[in-house]
């Protein structure tokens, strides 16, 4: 008997706090049973989901990565899109391009793989700079310009892009400036063995087509109404001055130590400031909490900031890396 779990139904007008909570615990569980071995990543995106962000991740291949973006798409009523990113790929493979007609002598916009809700770019290290370009702009514009005329892409977009961190050669790498366009830098690592011994036994039941299914798909107005519930939830004056001193002691670490001088060429941007916020909002939300708490900012300060904190080449020669830098502010920024 193929394994699910618990239906729910939505009526679009009235969707209380109770509803949205119960939704995306259910989600969450989903994705857990469905992804066995990495909560923290499972975690993560749907932070990205209620934070309204794109997630960068970075992993080894087999890591459930393009398995995580469809079984999201499967829970949502919305479609999926995976886009190998190649060499010679072309900015048009992405955003689509205008298709002359013939039989009138006019052209038709063809709409490309970006036009979708969920997108995996996969390895987009591998793709050159304009390619590269062409999709943070539609990841940052939520829209595509193409023969002079604006397309606006779908209201729920998402892109998960992943690198391969084992191969370097033939790659493109992000440049750090644009890489500020990624709410969340995500990391992933190998699962322990008894999450391995379960991910065979699942693999053996989905052979014999036992998948875990979700049942109904969540509309994307519980997505949306979970947004505005998640971003709302309240942060106090002390919390936020906590969130703004530790963004300010990525640019400014003399302040909590000595040893912390010549570490850092470029600290995080006032994006990153904003994107702690509802990272941090999103996280106590899920969490079943209407307030946040310093540990919310903490929990989630490493994948906001680690890649818009750019180190030394110093602090690199020493073998200090970002996380390594963000967990010393985690120890010694001060808790109002």
């Amino acid at each position: 008997m193929t394994p699910s779990l618990p239906d729910a139904t939505f009526a679009d007008s009235a969707l209380d706090a109770a509803d949205l909570q119960g939704a995306f615990t259910r989600l969450a569980d989903y994705m857990n049973t469905s992804i066995l071995g990495q909560p923290a990543f499972v975690d993560l995106l749907l932070v990205a989901v209620l934070a309204d962000g794109h997630l960068l991740v970075e992993g080894a291949p087999g890591l459930a990565k393009t398995k995580a973006i469809k079984a999201l798409a499967r829970a949502i009523d919305c479609d999926d899109q995976r886009i190998q990113f190649t060499p010679d790929l072309l900015p048009s493979d992405l955003t689509g391009t205008d298709i002359f007609r013939p039989e009138d002598g006019s052209f038709r916009f063809q709409p490309g793989p970006v036009f979708h809700n969920f997108i995996l770019a996969d390895e987009i290290n591998r793709a050159p700079a304009k390619v590269q370009a062409a999709l943070l702009e539609a990841m940052a514009e939520r829209q595509v310009t193409v023969g002079g005329v604006t397309y606006a892409l779908p209201k729920l977009f998402l892109v998960m892009a992943t690198q391969n961190p084992i191969e370097q050669e033939g790659t493109y790498p992000l440049p750090e400036a644009q890489l500020d366009r990624f709410l969340l830098h995500v990391k992933i690592g190998y699962p322990d063995i008894a999450a391995e011994r379960q991910i065979l036994r699942l693999v053996r039941g989905e052979a014999h087509g036992e998948e875990v299914r979700f049942g109904a798909p969540l509309p994307q107005s519980v997505i949306f109404a979970a947004r505005q519930a998640a971003l709302a939830t309240y942060m106090s004056e002390a919390v936020e001055e906590y969130l703004l001193q530790f963004v300010f002691a990525t640019r400014q670490p003399t302040l909590y130590g000595d040893d912390l001088a010549g570490l850092v060429s470029f600290g995080a941007s006032p994006r990153g400031s904003i994107a702690l916020d509802r990272c941090a909002r999103a996280h106590a939300w899920l969490r079943g909490r209407d307030f946040v708490t310093p540990e919310d900012v903490q929990a989630v300060a490493k994948p906001v900031l680690r890649h818009r904190v750019l180190l030394t080449f110093e602090a690199e020669a020493d073998g200090m890396g970002t996380d390594d830098f963000l967990d010393a502010l985690i120890a010694r920024v001060p808790v109002s």
